[in-house]
């Protein structure tokens, strides 16, 4: 992560990296990375994560962040090599690999999370039921192996606790997005 660093000053906009597109979550992490980092990398977007894995594995690119599910198989094939993972802590699946905040961005933390959301408008008692459900399902033990298998950390919670949690990620990402200047394409 270091040297990484260290070469993106030198050189700013001389390292490309991937994303699966202009707008999407590796790019926004990556413009998060940029901004805290104080350096500049070269964007290349491309129409989905498949591509990129691909060229990143080639060599064709230099970095990209990649979730979790997908990195680790590769790392462990040797043909990804993990910087840090973007997490606040280490990745049980990786506990070698630093944070990137330990490696060098000190306070740098970014999740791809995915929720159950329903129309605006929708009845409370409904809202109501599917968090019971959706909470029930998440406590099934297969699903909580298969989940962290890939490296995911389930959180549960009320509607009104994931409603608070959107409008501070709203908060938090707004600027990045702005700053960056991404568009979804």
């Amino acid at each position: 992560m270091k040297e990484l660093i260290a070469a993106a000053k030198k050189e700013p906009g001389k390292i490309d990296f991937a994303s699966s597109g202009n707008g999407s979550a590796q790019h926004l992490v990556s413009e998060l990375f940029m901004y805290m980092a104080g350096i500049k990398l070269n964007h290349v977007p491309y129409k989905g994560s498949g591509p990129a894995q691909q060229d990143l594995m080639s060599g064709i690119i230099k970095v990209s962040f990649v979730g979790t599910p997908i990195a680790i198989p590769h790392m462990k094939s040797g043909r990804l090599k993990a910087l840090g993972v973007s997490t606040a802590k280490r990745s049980p699946e990786m506990p070698e690999v630093p944070t990137v905040a330990e490696a060098g961005v000190p306070g740098y933390e970014a999740i791809v999370w995915i929720g159950m959301l329903a129309p605006a408008g929708t009845p409370k008692e409904i809202i109501n039921r599917m968090n019971a459900e959706g909470q029930k399902a998440a406590k099934a033990p297969d699903f909580i192996k298969r989940m962290t298998d890939l490296g995911y950390e389930i959180v549960g919670g009320t509607p009104e606790q994931m409603a608070a949690m959107i409008q501070d990620e709203v908060k938090r990402w707004g600027p990045i997005v702005k700053a960056s200047g991404a568009k979804v394409d």
